[in-house]
C-alpha cells in the first residue's frame, strides 16, 4: 500500500511543478475486495487497488481541485497544470482562508484528538484476509440456509484504506485502517432476514452468527399476517435507528444554518427531544472509525451536539466559523469554532458530523427487555427507501423490510407485511420510551453510527406494502 514516505515524496514533487501561491494534496485509496454470493453460491469475487491524488492550488482568493492516480512526471504536471488554470478562471472567494499550518490545524476545540490518541484501527489480519478466508465465511453462511431450506444473497468485503494532506505551509497528516464486512439476506418464499456488521478487526465479525440471526428472522416471519396502519409503538433495531436518524446530521452544520436549510435554524440552544436523547460527534470513541481530520488536515473536536434533548450546537469548517462570527446568527447558535469537520475544499456544502455517538442511559434495556414490556407494537428489523417529505420537521418516509413482527402481551407472535411510515424525526426522538446500550452499527440508507435500539411510542405507519 502506499506509505506516508511514498506520498511525501510524490508532494514534493508537486510542490516544485506548482506556481500558485498555496498548494495542497490529498491521498485517498487503498486495496478493497470483496465476495458476492447469491442463491446460496458464490457468483463474484473481485479486488482493486487504487490511489488518487487531489491537488488543490489557490492564487489570490482563487482556488480549485484536480484528480489523477497515475503518480509519473508528466502526470502530475498536468494535474499540477489543471488545478492552476481551473483556479485562474474562478471569481475571488472572499471567505477562501490561507491554508492551515500544524499549530493552526491542532484545533482548541473541547476535546482535541491526535492520530496517535485513536484506538487501533488497522488491523493486519484484516488486510491479510484472502479469497480463500472470505470463501470460507460465506460456506457458512449458505450451510445455515441450506439447514433452513431458505435462499441467502449478501456481500464479505475487506479493504485497507489510506488517507493523507499535504500543504505548502507544511501540514502533514497521514492515516491508515482496515475493515472487513458482512451483510446477508435470507429469502424465503414469502419472508426474508437480514443482518449486517463491519469492523477494524475482522476477529470481530462472526458470519456463522450474523447468518443465524438472518435465518431466524426470515423463518418467523413466514406466513406474515396483515395488520392495519396506524400509530404503533415499535422497537427499532439499531440498523432501523441509524438508517432513520442518519437523516438529520446533514443539518447539524454552520453552512446548513448560514443558508437556512436546517432544522436547526432558530432552534439551537431549545428542548427539541426526549430529556434521554444525548448525541455527540466522537472520532475518538472506541467504537468508531475514520480518519482523525478532515478535508484541510484539522483535527477533528469531540463535540456535544445535543444534551439531554437539547441541541448545543453545530460543527464548523474554517471559513464557516469565520462566516458565522460575523454573520447575523452569531448569538443564537452556541459556540462558534472551527471543529474539524469540513469537506476537502472547493465545496457547497460546508461540513457534517460523521462519527455520531448516542450516549447510553442509566437505564439500558435489551432489544427482548423492550418486547416483553410492550402489550401490542411492531418490531422492526430495518428501514429502507427512506425519503425526505418535510424538512423544518424533518419528516421522513419509508419503509420496513426484513423482518417486521407483531409484538403482542410481551411475545412476538409472528411476522406481518411491511409498512410505509410517515414520520417526523423530532417527534421520534421526543417520544422514546427506553433505549438499549449503544452499539456500532450500520445499514444501507446512512453512515455507520455508535446507536442504541429504541421502544418508540405512537410511530406513525400509514399504509400496509403487498409483501
Amino acid at each position: 500500500m502506499l506509505t506516508q514516505e511514498q506520498a511525501g515524496d510524490i508532494f514534493d514533487r508537486i510542490k516544485k511543478l506548482s506556481s500558485a501561491d498555496e498548494v495542497e494534496v490529498l491521498f485517498s485509496g487503498g486495496r478493497l475486495a470483496l465476495t458476492r454470493f447469491a442463491n446460496n453460491t458464490i457468483h463474484q469475487n473481485v479486488a482493486e487497488e487504487n490511489y488518487v491524488v487531489s491537488v488543490r492550488s489557490a492564487f489570490g482568493g482563487r482556488t480549485a481541485r484536480a484528480f489523477t492516480n497515475k503518480f509519473d512526471e508528466e502526470s502530475l504536471r498536468q494535474v499540477v497544470r489543471s488545478a492552476e488554470s481551473l483556479a485562474k478562471v474562478q471569481h475571488p472567494d472572499a471567505d477562501l482562508l490561507p491554508m492551515p499550518d500544524a499549530r493552526s490545524a491542532g484545533g482548541t476545540g473541547e476535546a482535541p484528538v491526535s492520530t496517535s490518541g485513536l484506538p487501533r484501527r488497522h488491523f493486519q489480519q484484516t488486510a491479510d484476509i484472502t479469497p480463500e478466508l472470505r470463501a470460507e465465511g460465506v460456506k457458512k453462511i449458505v450451510g445455515v440456509a441450506d439447514r433452513h431450506k431458505l435462499t441467502t444473497a449478501g456481500v464479505f468485503s475487506s479493504a485497507e484504506a489510506l488517507d493523507g494532506i499535504f500543504n505548502s505551509r507544511g501540514l502533514s497528516r497521514w492515516h491508515t485502517q482496515t475493515s472487513a464486512e458482512i451483510s446477508i439476506t435470507m429469502l424465503a418464499g414469502d419472508s426474508s432476514g437480514w443482518q449486517k456488521a463491519n469492523s477494524p478487526d475482522v476477529g470481530n465479525l462472526d458470519p456463522l452468527a450474523l447468518a443465524e440471526v438472518a435465518a431466524r428472522k426470515a423463518v418467523d416471519s413466514a406466513r406474515p399476517r396483515e395488520i392495519p396502519a396506524g400509530k404503533y409503538t415499535v422497537i427499532l433495531e439499531p440498523a432501523a435507528v441509524l438508517d432513520i436518524v442518519g437523516f438529520m446530521f446533514w443539518d447539524y452544520s454552520g453552512m446548513a444554518i448560514l443558508d437556512q436549510r436546517s432544522f436547526l435554524t432558530g432552534r439551537i440552544g431549545t428542548k427539541l427531544f426526549g430529556d434521554n436523547i444525548t448525541i455527540w460527534d466522537d472520532v475518538a470513541h472506541p467504537l468508531q472509525t475514520g480518519s482523525p481530520f478532515d478535508g484541510e488536515g484539522v483535527q477533528r473536536q469531540r463535540v456535544a451536539l445535543v444534551e439531554n434533548g437539547i441541541v448545543k450546537r453545530v460543527v464548523y469548517a474554517r471559513a464557516t466559523a469565520e462566516r458565522m462570527k460575523r454573520s447575523e446568527y452569531k448569538d443564537k447558535v452556541g459556540p462558534i469554532e472551527a471543529t474539524g469537520h469540513g469537506f476537502a475544499l472547493p465545496n457547497e456544502m460546508g461540513e457534517m458530523p460523521l462519527n455520531i455517538v448516542f450516549a447510553p442511559t442509566d437505564n439500558s434495556q435489551t432489544v427482548e427487555q423492550m418486547i416483553a414490556s410492550t402489550e401490542r407494537g411492531v418490531l422492526v428489523t430495518r428501514l429502507w427507501y427512506i425519503r425526505e417529505v418535510e424538512p423544518f420537521e424533518k419528516m421522513l418516509t419509508g419503509m420496513t423490510r426484513d423482518g417486521t413482527f407483531l409484538v403482542e402481551n410481551g411475545r412476538v407472535q409472528g411476522g406481518v407485511r411491511n409498512f410505509r411510515f410517515n414520520e417526523s424525526l423530532i417527534h421520534m426522538l421526543s417520544s422514546v420510551e427506553a433505549m438499549s446500550v449503544p452499539v456500532r452499527s450500520c445499514g444501507e440508507e446512512s453512515f455507520d453510527m455508535v446507536v442504541p435500539a429504541m421502544k418508540v411510542r405512537e410511530f406513525n405507519f400509514t399504509e400496509v406494502t403487498k409483501f
